[in-house]
């Protein structure tokens, strides 16, 4: 039987060091978990949507709070909660898709039809400005619907999640500049290749 050795230079890895990589396995349950509540937001919206259903044909009560409200208002707010629910659905998808690849395993969807764009080159810096992305996204949904509803709400609650978005906005753009500039030139070039901006040469 012959023993394969390591290549001059090159150490066998420990098995304290195999050890720690595959204790990256204790994450799985925890993305799993976040795939149930993947489901419970899938039947959140259902609700929601039989709720919208009923109130615009079936002449459902509004909802709690919303009595007061005139019938394109509330029609408007159950839409918006529609939408929300499908943002954070899809900053869930982004979470548990990009979170186990980067920390977890390869999931080699390479070549696949329904591959996501952003996958091909995600990493924990990349990962971290969309999911910021996506938080401002679910933030404008929620000040909008604190703005429609406006004559119900007072001026400090109005000011304080104009100023709590605006955060959000200052910290994605702090983690993109961050990120940004820990890029070495040839991986900027690379990037830039990948988003289409500079052509491949031959």
């Amino acid at each position: 039987m012959t023993v394969t050795k390591p290549p001059t230079g090159e150490r066998p890895i420990a098995p304290l060091g195999h050890f720690i990589f595959f204790s990256r396995w204790l994450q799985a349950p925890l993305y799993i978990g976040l795939v149930i509540a993947q489901v419970i937001y899938v039947w959140q919206f259902l609700k929601e949507l039989y709720n919208l259903f009923g109130y615009a044909f079936l002449h459902f009560d509004p909802p709690h709070g919303m009595e007061e409200s005139s019938h394109e208002a509330v029609t408007m707010l159950m839409v918006l909660g529609l939408v929300d629910i499908v943002m954070i659905s899809n900053l869930l998808i982004m979470v548990i898709v990009g979170g186990y690849e980067t920390f977890v395993s390869r999931i080699r969807l390479d070549n696949h039809p329904d591959q996501p764009e952003w996958l091909s080159h995600v990493n924990a810096n990349v990962l971290k400005t969309k999911l910021a992305m996506s938080i401002i996204g679910i933030s404008s949904i929620h000040l909008l619907r604190t703005f429609i509803q406006s004559d119900e709400m007072d001026n400090d609650t109005m000011l304080w999640q104009t100023l709590i978005h605006l955060a959000f906005i200052v910290s994605a753009l702090a983690l993109a500049w961050i990120d940004r500039m820990s890029l070495t030139a040839n991986q900027r070039a690379a990037n830039a290749r990948i988003a289409g901006e500079v052509p491949v040469e031959h």
